[in-house]
């Protein structure tokens, strides 16, 4: 049976997380309504939706990442999706790593702190 994940996050600057997950990560834009009454996002990268809704700006206690979640996408090309952190001018929380468990990947954190790790299959 197929199965799909969608994730919903709450930036303080919805406009920088677009920015971030487009150009760092590889995600395209499907469902623009930053300019609304309610600013909302949908970023999608094959399988994988972010949906991403503007957070009220009043205080909260500061915290930081991971902000109870860490994010997984699976590429087919490490190498290549390394290589457009670069080219964003992004660098990672932790670069390329052989973990023990058979997989590579590494880890970013997105501009409000989401924990993002990028692996293989």
């Amino acid at each position: 049976m197929r199965s799909s994940l969608r994730i919903e996050i709450f930036p303080a600057d919805l406009d920088a997380t677009v920015e971030f997950w487009t150009r760092a990560l590889g995600f395209a834009v499907e469902r623009d309504e930053r300019r609304t009454a309610w600013p909302y996002a949908a970023l999608r990268r094959g399988d994988a939706l972010v949906g991403a809704a503007q957070r009220d700006r009043k205080p909260t206690a500061p915290r930081r990442p991971p902000v109870g979640v860490e994010i997984v996408l699976e590429v087919d090309d490490l190498e290549a999706a390394r290589e457009r952190l670069d080219e964003a001018g992004v660098t990672p929380d932790d670069d390329v790593t052989d973990q023990p468990w058979g997989l590579r990947d590494f880890r970013v954190v997105d501009p409000d702190g989401y924990y993002v790790r990028v692996t293989t299959r």
